[in-house]
Parts: structure tokens; sequence; C-alpha cells
């Protein structure tokens, strides 16, 4: 391909407008890529000779086409997806956009089911240069060392279960693992949320938790739980013989995080600890 970043967002300048829609600079390899009234949401505005932020792929008929519809993943993303439909060829995925994405039977880990979600990871096949997705998402990670700290927020794809607890994917690009012990709310395939990074071995496999480590995570949560009881008159139910998952519920956090700031509350004489709760203390 020239200029245009094939399965990705371009920022593109509109040429001409035509019946069937309008034509923007693709380059000087790739010539005018059009983009179809049909591609155009209802809250985009075009105007010819200003520049506008489009998805680039490839029609039925496999010519480049734009569209202002942001699909739920680009090339080199991992992504949880659903299947579509089947055909003798292999399975074609719903990824938000008007020609679904192709994972061919070699790219499937078992053979893909309608209905059924996958995680996968969307390229450009090095032999056609056609956008399809693979569900052998091992080969797609980086083999880097990862860059991170203890205790660095990162983002998470959760991707399968194991013996130990969940594997993830780390900010797109790494696997990583959060074992049993630091799960304490459901978390299902397809899943994306924060997490903080617990250790990186030598090997390089990152191990990770879903709060922050240490004093940091109870003083940003004292601050949140103090604010919270002035905001609902002063009290609250739930202390440190509440259940976690009411714990986790209402603030989203672990019972151990929950019972530090009660007692870092305490301690600085904001809070009185009740039978049935907790309430601010007299001031």
């Amino acid at each position: 391909m020239g200029d245009i970043r094939l399965g990705r967002k371009n920022v593109l300048t509109v040429v001409k407008k035509v019946d069937f829609g309008y034509y923007l600079d693709g380059g000087v390899v790739d010539g005018e890529v059009l983009l179809p009234n049909g591609e155009i949401m209802d809250d985009v505005e075009i105007v010819v000779g200003e520049e506008i932020e489009c998805f680039v792929y490839l029609d039925t008929e496999e010519r480049l086409v734009a569209t202002t519809r942001t699909p739920l993943a680009q090339v080199g993303d991992f992504a949880f997806l659903h299947v579509a439909w089947v055909n003798n060829f292999g399975a074609f995925l719903d990824w938000g956009l008007m020609k679904d994405l192709f994972v061919p039977f070699r790219e499937q880990k078992m053979k893909m089911q309608k209905g059924n979600g996958y995680i996968v990871h969307i390229h450009l096949d090095e032999h056609s240069h056609r956008i399809m997705a693979s569900a052998k998402v091992e080969r797609y990670l980086s083999d880097n060392y990862p860059p991170y700290n203890i205790g660095d927020e990162v983002e998470i794809l959760v991707w399968q279960k194991t013996e130990l607890g969940m594997k993830v994917i780390v900010d797109n690009k790494f696997a990583g693992l959060l074992y049993d012990s630091q799960i304490f709310r459901s978390l299902h395939t397809g899943d994306r949320t924060v997490a903080y990074i617990s250790q990186v071995r030598p090997d390089g496999k990152i191990d990770l938790r879903l709060q922050r480590i240490g004093m940091k995570a109870v003083a940003d949560f004292s601050d949140t739980l103090l604010s919270h009881l002035k905001m609902n008159g002063g009290s609250s139910p739930l202390g440190d013989k509440s259940p976690a998952e009411e714990i986790y519920a209402l603030f989203g956090v672990s019972k151990k995080v929950f019972k530090k700031a009660l007692g870092d509350l305490y301690r600085r004489r904001l809070i009185e600890i009740l039978p049935d709760g907790i309430r601010l203390a007299a001031q």
C-alpha cells in the first residue's frame, strides 16, 4: 500500500463530491478513495477541501473504501469479536462495519461457531494484503521485554481462564496473568479494564493485580470513602465485618483496601466505627 494505512484510521482531504459520496485524497500511490454516502454517519459534516478522519478498508471488490464509522478494532489490535456467519472458507466476525472480518480456517484454534465470541488479532495478511483476523493470538504478542515498573497502571483485555487465574493481554502487546488470589470480582473473556503491575519476572512474564499497590491505594480510597460519607448523610451501613462482595459492589475495591482505609480515617478521627456501619465523626 502507499500513503494509506489500511485497516486503520486516516486523516484525508476531501477532494470532490459526487452523487454517490465523496472522493478523498489517498496520495500518489493509492489515488482517490471513495467515501460512499452510506458510510457517512449522520453527525459528520463533509466539506470539500477540508480534512476528515476516516477508517479505510477494502470493499467486497477489494477496492479501497472509507467510512466515518468506528470499527470495534483496527489492524494491530487484539479484540473480542463475535462470529456473524461462517462458510466453507472460514468465519466472518462482526467488527462494526458493513463488510465482516474474515478468519480463515487456518487461523482458528477450533472451528468457530456463529454467535460465539473469540479473542483475535487483526492484521494484514502478508500474502494477499487483505485485512483478516487470527485466533492464534500468541504469535502476535510482543517478544520484547516489558518496560514496566511495579505499580504501573496498564490496560488489559481478559483473554482466557487458566488453572492459576486469568491470562490477559496487556496494553495491546504483552501477555500477562492475574492470579486467582488477586481477582475479587467477576471477570470474563473480552472484558477490558485497568490493572497494575505486580512484577515483571526475569523471563519477561507479567504478573498483575486489579488494585494499586501499597499505601497509595489506601490513601486514594480514604479520600473516596470520606467523600462518599459526606454525600450520603454522613453514614454507611458497610463496615469491617461487611462481605467483600458488598464492599466491591458499592466501592469497587477489595475488602483489604476498605479495612485499611477505615483504619486510616479512624486514626485521623474522621470517622466512628459502629456495630452496624460507619459514620462521620463529630467535628
